[in-house]
């Protein structure tokens, strides 16, 4: 990587930003109804174990890995909790419809973030998204303005 690139955990504001985010997702997780029997039982500090593991994967330092046991730790975590409702429905497993399911995922809650707003002013003509396997033609993107 170049010198004068930062790293994801730089960017995003370091340790600080990553905890003040995991503690805000896992306090609006708490609170609703759907998924607080899923984390009902978390530690205190779970928010913290999430935030250390996220800042390292972005180039932060080494913390989870050192004191939580690394990416391994992490995933054992999970086992037989059968968070994947696609899994569930039987959706395809491939990595290639995963991405671009995800991608979709991302984009379209952003799309209903932004839109959810006060103010909010969507383009209610638009043609509807066509989304693809990652190639240029995936989600509408509106042309900019002159």
């Amino acid at each position: 990587m170049q010198k004068d690139v930062p790293t994801l955990f730089d960017w995003a504001g370091g340790a600080a930003a990553l905890n003040r985010l995991t503690e805000v997702f896992y306090d609006k997780v708490l609170a609703d109804p759907l998924l607080e029997p899923v984390f009902r039982n978390m530690s205190a500090d779970h928010p913290a174990h999430v935030a250390a593991f996220i800042g390292e994967v972005f180039g932060g330092p080494k913390d989870y890995s050192e004191i939580h046991g690394g990416h391994p730790a992490m995933i054992s975590h999970h086992l037989n909790k059968h968070l994947d409702a696609a899994d569930e429905v039987k959706l395809p497993d491939d990595p290639e419809f995963r991405s671009a399911f995800v991608a979709y995922l991302e984009w379209g809650t952003r799309l209903a973030k932004l839109n959810s707003q006060d103010g909010a002013a969507p383009a209610l003509h638009e043609p509807m998204p066509r989304w693809g396997w990652g190639v240029p033609g995936g989600p509408y993107v509106p042309p900019a303005k002159s």
